[in-house]
């Protein structure tokens, strides 16, 4: 896991418009996430410098614009979400994370299926369940 600062959950939906396609300008960021959230464009662009000043999102100069992009993908941001959560939670034992969310949480056969596959060291299938595997830092 690479090192970098925590981000915020605006942060994060930032990052998530460039895991879906990149790179994009403030612009089109903007446009992405005033439908959806209802910021305006300075508040995006806030939050792009934040991400850049953090390591978490590059950019390339285009004349007057600039072309954002994600440094680390989304699979290692997750991983390293999870290893916070599971150290601040669970003192640092998956063990009791994956017991807590099998008590709460119904498991479909195929779930069950992949589980196992993953303790017995192998690779599961989940390749169509996976979105986005491009890159940003979190």
């Amino acid at each position: 896991m690479g090192k970098f600062e925590k981000i915020s959950e605006a942060e994060w939906q930032v990052c998530q418009e460039l895991w879906r396609r990149s790179p994009q300008t403030a612009n089109e960021i903007a446009g992405l996430l005033a439908g959806s959230n209802g910021w305006s464009p300075r508040t995006v662009r806030t939050l792009i410098n934040r991400l850049v000043k953090k390591n978490v999102l590059g950019y390339e100069s285009m004349g007057r614009e600039y072309n954002y992009f994600p440094l680390v993908g989304r699979d290692e941001c997750v991983a390293a979400y999870t290893q916070s959560f599971v150290e601040r939670v669970f003192n640092g034992a998956a063990g009791a994370l994956v017991a807590a969310f099998i008590k709460q949480q119904r498991l479909s056969t195929r779930e069950i299926a992949e589980l196992k596959a993953i303790l017995d060291g192998e690779s599961p299938d989940v390749s169509q369940d996976t979105p986005g595997n491009s890159k940003c830092n979190a």
